[in-house]
């Protein structure tokens, strides 16, 4: 099973940016992106297809978000752009056989990393 791990997280105020980075032991399907704020599910931020390049992103971070990747070092980075401290939560870095957006399909899970935004 792949390994993830996340790095990059931290404290910004709102409208600053952020770069997370997640290094995966080897490729994989699917790489995603989701979040959790206290007392709420995980939910879903983004996801890459390795494959066929193909990229997925919810509503809410349309055009504030993205996901480069490296291919030669098996990097999935989420750069976040226009902060709102309704972001704040602990972002999770997952791997998954098949394309999917779903928490349960993934299964290979980072450690997470805090994202703190301040108002």
């Amino acid at each position: 099973q792949v390994q993830l791990a996340e790095s990059g997280g931290g404290l910004v105020q709102t409208g600053g940016s952020l770069r997370l980075s997640c290094a995966a032991s080897g490729p994989s399907y699917t790489m995603g992106w989701f979040r959790q704020a206290p007392g709420k599910e995980r939910e879903f931020v983004a996801a890459l297809n390795w494959i066929l390049g193909r990229t997925s992103y919810a509503n809410f971070v349309k055009g504030r978000f993205t996901i480069p990747r490296d291919n030669a070092k098996n990097t999935l980075s989420l750069q976040m752009n226009s902060l709102q401290p309704e972001d704040t939560a602990v972002y999770y870095c997952g791997a998954a056989t098949v394309w999917s957006a779903t928490p349960r399909d993934f299964g290979a899970w980072g450690q997470g990393t805090q994202v703190t935004v301040s108002s």
